[in-house]
């Protein structure tokens, strides 16, 4: 199908054309609608199915008509088949926020849009998304599916604990896990027919701290056909998805291995963990998965405080192995979405709270600050200090926006984090407070007088 286009006369009497050789992409489900500039070909915009044959016939004609970089929106998953099909033809393909050129009157229409998407990008209005190199985004999509695998089995555990209470049992209530080794004991022992409290209780490992007597009580049920058949599927789907979690892990690993060391290990060695293991990390990916990341990074970033060796698998995945295409940690703490968006009217700041976003980085770095709420790091320090001051919300972007500079420093030096570099503003913070206090109580006509 072929649409004329109407405003291509005029457009470079508008700015000065930038890219030239650029073309404009709106994708859909079924379809695509691809603009060109007006003297490339008779007709300057033209509709595409979405099948791998008509990608490829889209490939050749944008060749054909000259072009050699592409500006396209990254509509849900849509993107993706194209931007590799294009990607293997050697376009440059600029990747755009759908943010950043919606709400544009007038262009509502797929092929309104497309030559509004050319427009842009020709005149250089439009700056590309961050997207890693094709073996980091191999790993980043394993990832992301191992997530959903456990976002799926935690539904099926609920699926349990609803059969259990509708049975009346509240083992669920009574033990912290129903699904570690006594709970899912006691599970397989009642799915086989045991309903004896007393045989059941047996089976209790050592670490469970409930006593025997309440144990035996919250074994005591309504035990109905009905509800022990969905009990016995929920739990052997929870366990499947246990099954596909750890041939995920094998395959990410073996992923992981195919990238070259950032360090030389025999020189550098993985240093010391700063803390003991966690408990319940059965749901984390089962290798050495710090090792891999200090392999791979260049660095230990969970030596940092908060950071856990799955934060610094999402940096990987979500950024790559290094930060060169962010020239300055301000830079990357925008991207990121982790500071002020001031905006300014008549001289006056009308808003300046950080943009919306779903950065998956970003949200680690959030979930990595609110677990310092306890820490005595000076971090810990500066997260309270930050609440007590502006609120939880804000002190959690705050303290997220001071981890991603850290961690940006780090990556970009290649050295290993330093606690003492924060001594002196310890110190600082010490002599301000100190201050105050003799400030205060010279206001109130007293003297401060220090400690023998």
């Amino acid at each position: 199908m072929v649409r004329k286009t109407q405003r291509g006369s005029c457009k470079s009497k508008m700015l000065r054309i930038i890219k030239a050789n650029a073309a404009g992409i709106d994708i859909g489900a079924t379809e695509i609608y691809i603009a060109v500039p007006v003297d490339r070909a008779n007709q300057s915009v033209r509709r595409f199915g979405t099948f791998t044959e008509d990608l490829h016939e889209a490939a050749k004609w944008l060749k054909s008509c000259g072009c050699d970089s592409i500006a396209m929106e990254s509509t849900g998953v849509y993107w993706i088949p194209i931007f590799q099909i294009l990607e293997t033809y050697g376009f440059d393909i600029v990747l755009v926020n759908a943010r950043h050129v919606k709400n544009v009157p007038g262009r509502k229409s797929d092929v309104q849009d497309c030559q509004w998407l050319q427009y842009l990008h020709s005149v250089g209005l439009l700056s590309g998304s961050h997207r890693p190199v094709q073996e980091i985004c191999v790993v980043r999509s394993l990832l992301r599916h191992r997530s959903e695998l456990l976002t799926h089995c935690v539904s099926h555990v609920q699926h349990i604990q609803k059969a259990l209470t509708q049975m009346n049992l509240q083992i669920h209530h009574v033990i912290s896990d129903i699904t570690g080794v006594t709970g899912l004991a006691i599970l397989d022992a009642i799915l086989s027919g045991e309903r004896d409290p007393k045989k059941l209780v047996a089976l209790k490992n050592q670490r469970i701290k409930a006593d025997d007597v309440t144990i035996i009580k919250a074994l005591v049920g309504d035990y109905r056909p009905e509800h022990l058949f969905t009990l016995k599927q929920s739990l052997q789907i929870y366990r499947y998805y246990h099954q596909m979690l750890a041939e995920c892990d094998q395959e990410i690993e073996s992923q992981l291995n195919s990238f070259a060391s950032q360090i030389n290990l025999d020189k550098k060695p993985l240093p010391p963990p700063t803390s003991s293991p966690r408990k319940g990390k059965r749901n984390e990916p089962n290798f050495d998965l710090r090792g891999q990341m200090y392999r791979l990074i260049g660095t230990d970033l969970t030596q940092i405080d908060g950071i856990s060796a799955v934060t610094a698998q999402i940096f990987f995945s979500e950024i790559g192995q290094n930060l060169d295409k962010f020239p300055t940690k301000e830079n990357f703490a925008s991207w990121l979405g982790l500071c002020p968006s001031n905006k300014i009217s008549g001289g006056k700041i009308l808003s300046s709270r950080t943009r919306p976003g779903l950065n998956r980085f970003a949200q680690a770095l959030r979930m990595a600050a609110m677990s310092l709420w306890h820490s005595q790091s000076y971090l810990g320090g500066y997260f309270r200090r930050m609440r007590a001051k502006h609120g939880g919300p804000k002190a959690i972007t705050a303290t997220a926006h001071k981890l991603a500079r850290i961690i940006y420093v780090l990556v970009k030096t290649g050295k290993q984090f330093d606690k003492s570099v924060f001594n002196i503003q310890e110190d600082v913070y010490q002599k301000q407070v100190l201050r105050n206090l003799e400030n205060k109580a010279k206001t109130l006509g007293f003297q401060l007088v220090p400690c023998q």
